[in-house]
């Protein structure tokens, strides 16, 4: 296999809905980062172990839901989207799954209100990099998909510090921001065929604190 090229149906975490090709929303994170961990992580099966900051975010998104599920009420999506214009409602976990754009993925928290939706995504630290910003314009996409016509309610995409109330960015989910993540969805539909060769980063400090750092033929 030529290096940075997918190979069709070796590819990890790709789901497959009515033969239709589905990746993981986190992967818009990976892509503006640094597309070439897709590659290695996902095609080439390089194995390596999870950062520190992966496994405790893991754990609090486990304790948060724990929470959240305890006192939660079961209801369908129709149900909420319905209770939610006359009621303020939110949700942990919860599973997006877009066809038509070939994407998935559990939304941290989102809030259905009479006024629109609020789609949040929990980071450490509260810096809003453009990698974080795709990603959660990800799951704003998605959750887009399952509105029925009619529902005008705008969608907001939010980041927030992890472990806190602290929202310290969020923007409207607008023609703008879907047409940019549309194409870079697009992008990555287009590496996984092996249309695209995967490049790499040009940043050094990137290199230097990437968990495939021991592993890249491509470190700086």
């Amino acid at each position: 296999m030529h290096p940075g090229k997918s190979s069709p149906g070796n590819i990890s975490d790709l789901i497959y809905i009515r033969k239709k090709p589905l990746f993981p929303i986190s992967w818009l994170q990976k892509q503006d980062y640094c597309e070439y961990q897709i590659y290695l992580e996902n095609i080439k099966g390089v194995a390596v172990q999870p950062t520190r900051a992966m496994t405790q975010g893991a754990q609090e998104h486990e304790q948060l839901y724990t929470r959240f599920a305890e006192k939660a009420r079961p209801a369908t999506v129709e149900e909420m989207l319905s209770q939610s214009k006359a009621a303020n409602l939110y949700s942990r976990e919860f599973r997006v799954v877009d066809t038509k754009h070939g994407i998935y993925g559990l939304i941290d928290e989102i809030w259905l209100t009479p006024q629109g939706f609020l789609v949040i995504d929990d980071k450490p630290g509260t810096r809003a990099y453009l990698s974080n910003i795709h990603q959660v314009f990800g799951y704003c996409l998605a959750y887009e998909a399952i509105i029925p016509e009619g529902d005008a309610r705008p969608i907001m995409g939010a980041l927030r510090e992890r472990g806190t109330d602290n929202i310290y960015w969020q923007s409207p989910f607008n023609a703008a921001a879907r047409e940019e993540i549309v194409l870079i969805v697009e992008h990555i539909h287009s590496l996984l065929e092996g249309k695209e060769p995967f490049t790499s980063t040009n940043n050094h400090n990137k290199c230097q604190v990437c968990r495939f750092s021991l592993n890249c033929d491509r470190k700086l």
